[in-house]
């Protein structure tokens, strides 16, 4: 696994989501947010407490986690 020192899980916040930096910003409402197309800048403007390096990671999370693939266990 890829090291995303910005991203974090905690089950007491939003539900376990992949957060950024533990606040209430989960890594899918960023890349929703690019996805729609709002630049950094206007990502920034909306939530002043993120960084670049926030949106930045979140992308390459989202882009490493859906590289990743998932084996389904064989039955006992």
């Amino acid at each position: 696994m890829e090291e995303f020192d910005r991203i974090q899980f905690n089950p007491n916040i939003m539900g376990g989501k992949p957060t950024i930096r533990g606040m209430r910003v989960t890594v899918g409402a960023v890349v929703g947010l690019v996805a729609s197309g709002y630049s950094t800048e206007k990502i920034l403007n909306l939530y002043p407490y993120l960084e670049d390096k926030d949106i930045t990671q979140a992308l390459q999370y989202a882009a490493w986690r859906s590289d990743e693939l998932e084996q389904p266990l064989d039955p006992a």
